[in-house]
């Protein structure tokens, strides 16, 4: 996963992307070359940030699930099957979702810079793909704004793989840390009630 001299910014390739009348997801993946995995886990994790219909958290966390195990194992080149591979995205369709979101990550892409390469090592790299696994699989669950902080982990995780900005990986990890702590309370929460619940009944 080296750095490729060609280092376009995650923005303007998108902005490419919804300047074309279609796209396909194997196109997007030759685009960002080398850097795809970040790129891609942020691409397809960003969108959770934005008010979307009912089950859309499970559609986008599908490809999450397919690449962040790569991240995990050290594969050197993004894998898709040729069903996923082959599907084509509009430039409309990208721009209603990503539109908003690029000044905000151009803004991001203006103070960062490669650094605290230490994180990006071998096992460094494949302790965020072990993570950004485990949250994609949160991600999938139809759990009400559940999609919102591993969704924001996960991208900031893609962000910094692209970037080697171990500024950003260290966000990242404070924030999987904090997601970890919300859904310990959320399970508790739903074991309390449970039992509660289990309680009401076997006394009535």
């Amino acid at each position: 996963m080296d750095d490729e001299p060609d280092h376009t910014s995650i923005s303007a390739i998108v902005r490419e992307f919804t300047e074309r009348e279609s796209v396909s997801i194997g196109e997007i993946v030759d685009r960002f070359g080398t850097r795809a995995f970040g790129a891609l886990l942020f691409i397809f994790a960003l969108p959770n940030l934005l008010p979307l219909p009912p089950g859309s958290s499970t559609i986008l966390g599908a490809p999450l699930l397919l690449l962040a195990p790569q991240v995990a194992l050290g594969v050197d080149a993004p894998w898709l099957p040729r069903s996923v591979d082959g599907r084509r995205i509009s430039g409309a369709d990208l721009n209603k979702v990503f539109g908003p979101l690029l000044p905000w990550v151009e803004r991001f892409e203006k103070v960062s810079r490669p650094r605290i390469g230490l994180l990006f090592s071998v096992w460094g790299q494949r302790l965020i793909g072990t993570i950004c696994t485990l949250l994609a699989f949160v991600l999938i669950l139809p759990i009400p704004l559940g999609n919102l902080l591993p969704g924001l982990t996960i991208g900031v995780f893609g962000f910094s793989l692209f970037q080697r900005d171990g500024f950003f990986a260290v966000a990242g990890y404070v924030l999987a840390g904090f997601s970890a702590f919300l859904l310990y309370v959320a399970a508790d929460a739903v074991v309390a009630g449970v039992r509660l619940l289990v309680n009401w009944l076997g006394g009535a």
